[in-house]
């Protein structure tokens, strides 16, 4: 495995840098916190995104119960979006996660499937 992607560290920022950095757009990230700590499968996506409606019709597709978190489309919701990338270190829509876990996007979940290890993680 790979070195974790590198943070710039808390030294090399202000005091006001890192306020700010905590603070932006912390209610959508505590939402999505709060999720993917409290139910087995999490889906976090935007309106219009085909790859998002995909991993939802997979999942549903397999019987797989999932909460869907909807964060703006295209048009709106940028900076929220971003807070959520921010945190998980995701870069895309879908971000799902199992029992806490982030499993990736869409072609991530779909091999997990496919390779049991979704399964695995969801303790099924």
């Amino acid at each position: 495995m790979t070195d974790p992607r590198p943070l710039l560290p808390e030294d090399k920022r202000t005091p006001a840098a890192t306020e700010a950095m905590k603070g932006f757009h912390r209610d959508i990230v505590d939402q999505v916190r709060a999720a993917v700590e409290k139910d087995a499968v999490v889906v976090v996506g935007m309106a219009q995104n085909p790859v998002v409606k995909r991993v939802r019709q997979t999942l549903e597709q397999a019987n797989i119960p999932f909460t869907y978190l909807e964060y703006g489309s295209y048009f709106g919701m940028w900076k929220q979006r971003l807070a959520i990338k921010l945190w998980s270190g995701w870069p895309t829509f879908p971000q799902v996660f199992v029992r806490g876990v982030l499993v990736g996007g869409f072609d991530d979940t779909r091999k997990a499937l496919e390779d049991g290890s979704f399964k695995k993680l969801l303790g099924s």
